[in-house]
């Protein structure tokens, strides 16, 4: 409500809409394969990892904190083990695609 009474206040009104409904017409490319890659991929990971080790741990330790620590941490390496790789490969296609596609 409150941007409403700002926006009519402004000289500019007229401009910015112009302008967020020409951003929101403009065509490109899906960037949601990205985003799942980036974001969500990852986290996923994370979390199956970390159940993963917290069942792995149960009853080899007697204090349940240091269960907990362990598996986060490990968690942890897995995940960031996971998005280096990811790094790599991606890294090694967009190299060998851009030698294919110029080369003499």
């Amino acid at each position: 409500m409150a941007e409403q009474e700002f926006c009519q206040s402004c000289n500019q009104s007229r401009n910015c809409r112009q302008l967020y409904q020409r951003l929101g017409h403009v065509k490109g490319p899906s960037v949601t394969a990205k985003v799942i890659a980036a974001f969500l991929l990852p986290s996923m990971v994370f979390i199956i990892s970390l159940a993963v080790f917290k069942r792995l741990l149960v009853g080899l330790m007697a204090s349940g904190w240091l269960e907990d620590v362990l598996s986060f941490l490990s968690a942890a390496l897995v995940t960031f083990v996971f998005v280096l790789a990811t790094w790599a490969v991606r890294k090694r296609l967009g190299k060998s695609r851009l030698s294919r596609d110029f080369a003499i």
